[in-house]
């Protein structure tokens, strides 16, 4: 998920992390259903606050998602892009916001390098995307279960990158004081089908291309559910279980020539050690 690029098979062409066509029918799903708004209304108010320490007017926004329906609410003033493999933006924004679609890009340097071309000299880049412990428990139930009643192991949750690895991600795509941080928000279920039917209206289920592409069998999850319940229980009600997601923000800028720039090593005109005893005394 977190490489520019994926080593090519056998047949030389490269590998995908991704099925488009399964992405698409997911997306296509979740809007037929009416999409799961909490997330994103989440991820969006904390996008709200990190750019209200910003003290800048942006003039010139573009929104890069796989939801617009939802985006163009959020952010009313800006013009709102597909995540596509080649994006379709103009030059000269002020900010880019990628909003909730990078864990799922083949190649997420490339977005977001393409997104840093479209920036003026220090505008801001900023995304946003589930990340680190994101469906942990439900990746261990599953795996569990899947080994146990079948003896084998498919791909079945989308691997979610590290924070480290994704806030390196600003620097390899040329952006400048690259900042990661995450926001963690535990969710409530009532069991493993209740948290499968809101992933299905996230369009946040299977679109790997090495899934198992024939139906699983119901002993699988039957029993993915039954060890969810007893190794995940919701710590405020243990008739229900807990579903962990992960929310990463990147935030770097174009560069520019005014900007701050790190001190270079061994600039320092104190010690560590006596700069942290001068504080205490």
């Amino acid at each position: 998920m977190i490489s520019a690029s994926r080593p090519p098979n056998p047949a030389g062409r490269p590998n995908r992390l991704t099925d488009p066509a399964a992405l698409a029918r997911n997306r296509l799903r979740a809007l037929r259903l009416g999409p799961a708004e909490p997330l994103h209304r989440i991820a969006a108010d904390e996008l709200h606050d990190r750019l209200q320490e910003v003290n800048r007017s942006f003039r010139s926004i573009a929104v890069v998602t796989p939801w617009p329906e939802l985006w163009a609410g959020y952010v009313p003033d800006a013009q709102i892009r597909p995540d596509t493999e080649r994006l379709d933006l103009p030059g000269d924004l002020d900010l880019v916001i990628h909003a909730m679609g990078l864990h799922w890009a083949d190649d997420p340097v490339g977005q977001i390098v393409q997104c840093a071309r479209a920036l003026k000299p220090d505008g801001l880049f900023i995304a946003v995307c589930p990340g680190g412990d994101t469906l942990r428990e439900l990746r261990e139930v599953l795996m569990q279960a899947e080994i146990a009643v079948t003896g084998g192991l498919s791909p079945r949750v989308l691997p979610m990158g590290e924070i480290r690895d994704l806030g390196g991600l600003l620097s390899r795509a040329g952006l400048a004081l690259p900042v990661a941080d995450h926001v963690t928000i535990p969710a409530s279920y009532r069991d493993l089908f209740h948290l499968a039917a809101d992933l299905r209206a996230m369009g946040e289920t299977n679109a790997l291309a090495d899934r198992l592409r024939v139906p699983t069998r119901r002993e699988v999850f039957a029993r993915a559910a039954a060890d969810y319940a007893v190794t995940h229980p919701d710590p405020d009600d243990s008739s229900r279980i807990i579903a962990t997601f992960d929310l990463v923000f990147l935030t770097g800028w174009a560069p520019d020539a005014g900007q701050q720039k790190p001190l270079r090593p061994g600039s320092a005109k104190m010690p560590l050690a006596a700069a942290l005893n001068a504080r205490k005394t």
